[in-house]
């Protein structure tokens, strides 16, 4: 079963390799300024419509407070002009595994005086335009507003664990001011 997927894997690289014309990579500042690590890279499948996929991941604890989460995020675009050229709209994915405690995040209404673990996953739509730099260099603005669903155990503090707990959410999903880099 595995020789499947693994072939599956390398006939799926090989269609990219042989149908894309530019391959990027990313950097969002954003999530830079929040001490976030980050990476992600698109490829162009034609003319006007590309694949992203960008992931982060974050792990600290502070004086009793933590912030860990992973995060990945495909996405569809079509491109108005061209691939890496002016605007675009996309349709994101988005799957996050987490762990916060003591914490108010914008955005997400948890207590700062409990602990929160578990996974959220949802999608939605976005909207970016990217700004030529130079012929290897652009400069990526992007939003989304999407749905995500939450599932996690809550702890209070100094207390028995509670839960499972679910919590829905309707808003902006997706924020980017991102340094591409384009390979060819």
């Amino acid at each position: 079963m595995n020789k499947i997927w693994l072939g599956l894997l390398f006939g799926f690289c090989m269609f990219i390799a042989a149908h894309a014309q530019r391959i990027a990579v990313k950097n969002n500042v954003v999530y830079d300024a929040a001490a976030i690590l980050n990476i992600g890279g698109e490829f162009v499948i034609n003319k006007q419509f590309s694949v992203d996929l960008s992931g982060n991941y974050i792990g600290w604890e502070l004086g009793g407070r933590a912030w860990k989460h992973w995060m990945v995020q495909p996405e569809g675009r079509y491109w108005l002009l061209e691939g890496f050229n002016g605007h675009f709209f996309g349709v994101h994915g988005m799957y996050l595994n987490y762990d916060v405690s003591r914490l108010e995040l914008p955005f997400v209404n948890f207590s700062r005086r409990d602990r929160y673990k578990g996974s959220a996953y949802g999608g939605g739509v976005s909207y970016g335009y990217s700004l030529y730099v130079t012929p290897r260099f652009n400069i990526e603005l992007s939003a989304g507003i999407g749905y995500l669903r939450f599932d996690y155990d809550k702890t209070q503090i100094r207390e028995k664990e509670t839960g499972p707990f679910n919590k829905r959410y309707f808003g902006p999903t997706k924020l980017g001011i991102s340094v591409v880099y384009i390979i060819f």
